[in-house]
């Protein structure tokens, strides 16, 4: 039986602007775990314009979809919104402790402040998820849109959105990274089943 990740997100896992969701980041996911011989389904949980507060308020109806593992990318609306990162903080580690409450392993993805914030803000959002990484234990990847931000080739016109191309490389760059979820996901899966 093939496990489930759950990809709960914003606009970046939506596959916002894609004419094809075929192109998105859970299916072009699925398909690069696939190819390397992993029986699993990653399921869309990507809501655009989503924070971290609306991620957290679904998220119960979210989890009914009872995921083995769970990738949390939350956090570039708030800080396109100018959200005060210590609420960011708060939402993010209520969400990543309410998944890991019913055992299920959690790969947090980080997010980098638009830089027309000022330098204040810049440092305080920038260290909410390693911080809360680092407080609960959870996996983590610095930064989703590593290789492909500010690279206008692989973003769409609204210079925010990854095209086919660049969600090809944030998969390529994550993979290794969602691999090790998995193998959480897989023991955990094997210590929840009674033996035979």
């Amino acid at each position: 039986m093939p496990l489930r990740i759950l990809a709960l997100g914003d606009s970046l896992t939506a596959g916002y602007g894609l004419a094809d969701l075929k192109d998105s980041f859970p299916a072009q996911l699925e398909r690069a775990l696939v190819a390397k011989g992993h029986a699993v389904t990653v399921l869309p949980g990507g809501v655009s314009g989503d924070t971290t507060t609306g991620g957290l308020n679904r998220l119960e109806w979210s989890l009914a979809a009872q995921p083995d593992a769970v990738i949390v990318e939350l956090g570039a609306n708030d800080g396109l919104r100018a959200i005060d990162p210590k609420l960011t903080a708060d939402n993010l580690r209520a969400l990543v402790r309410r998944i890991r409450r019913d055992g299920t392993p959690v790969l947090l993805t980080g997010m980098l402040a638009p830089p027309n914030l000022g330098r204040d803000y810049d440092d305080r959002f920038n260290a909410v998820f390693p911080t809360v990484a680092k407080e609960t234990g959870v996996l983590f990847y610095p930064f989703f849109l590593d290789g492909v931000a500010a690279n206008p080739a692989l973003n769409q016109e609204d210079h925010l959105h990854p095209t086919p191309a660049g969600v090809a490389i944030i998969v390529a760059r994550i993979l290794p990274m969602v691999e090790q979820l998995l193998a959480q996901a897989e023991k955990a899966a094997r210590e929840k089943s009674p033996p035979p």
